[in-house]
């Protein structure tokens, strides 16, 4: 069964820090996207094949991705937080099975920036 636990939302001033967790079982964590308003999630950071990874410009030097392997985790750290990184952060996960690739999502942790 699949199922991913996010954890470390929260709200912060900006310029302040905060890490995201996201714990995963029956899947894989590759990735986090963030959601504000309307339908639409924008990539973040994602790790690509075996530890290249993919920054989103606007968070680029101020967000780390990283996973454990071994536990099965993957992290955002956020510095140098600003008010335009408020929104809802979803942690992406794939899986691969004998049809193809499935996609799964967290249930999503609040990020509050104020100024």
């Amino acid at each position: 069964q699949v199922q991913l636990v996010e954890s470390g939302g929260g709200s912060v001033h900006a310029g302040g820090s905060l890490t995201l967790s996201c714990a995963a079982s029956g899947t894989i964590p590759r990735g986090w996207y963030r959601q504000t308003t309307g339908p639409k999630r924008e990539l973040v950071a994602l790790i690509v094949g075996s530890n290249s990874t993919v920054y989103a410009e606007s968070v680029k030097g101020r967000f780390t991705i990283s996973r454990d392997r071994a536990a099965n985790t993957l992290s955002l750290r956020m510095n140098s937080l600003k008010p335009e990184d408020t929104a809802v952060y979803y942690c992406y996960a794939q899986r691969r099975t004998g049809t193809g690739d499935v996609d799964s999502w967290g249930q999503g942790t609040q990020v509050n920036v104020s100024s």
